[in-house]
């Protein structure tokens, strides 16, 4: 069993930067792959960026996934912020590094980003 804990979100302006962090309990986070996702009003969830190396290609170039072991803590460093990435953003867990949501078995309760134009 693992729980996840996302922290980070905020208010920014276009352009800006945030960094997510997602915070697990357990004592085998590392056996785990991790993924971020996302969901704006009125839109279905959907990938943001997974392992080291798998991002969204609306993503690409501007966040980078990143974790600590140590600390059981997966982060999304986000830069040049635009007003369409505003949304809750999820961090999963799972067994298998993927851009499928279903597949991860664990799920954070969410933490609001809002960038304004």
């Amino acid at each position: 069993q693992v729980q996840l804990v996302e922290s980070g979100g905020g208010l920014v302006q276009a352009g800006g930067s945030l960094r997510l962090s997602c915070a697990a309990s357990g004592r085998t986070f590392s056996s785990y792959a991790m993924g971020w996702f996302r969901q704006a009003p009125g839109k279905e969830r959907e990938f943001v960026a997974a392992g080291s190396t798998y991002y969204a290609d609306s993503v690409k170039g501007r966040f980078t996934i990143s974790r600590d072991n140590a600390k059981n803590t997966v982060y999304l460093q986000m830069n040049s912020l635009k007003p369409e990435d505003t949304a809750v953003y999820y961090c999963a867990a799972g067994r298998v590094v993927t851009r499928e949501a279903r597949y991860y078995n664990y799920w954070g309760q969410g933490t609001q980003v809002t960038v304004s134009s």
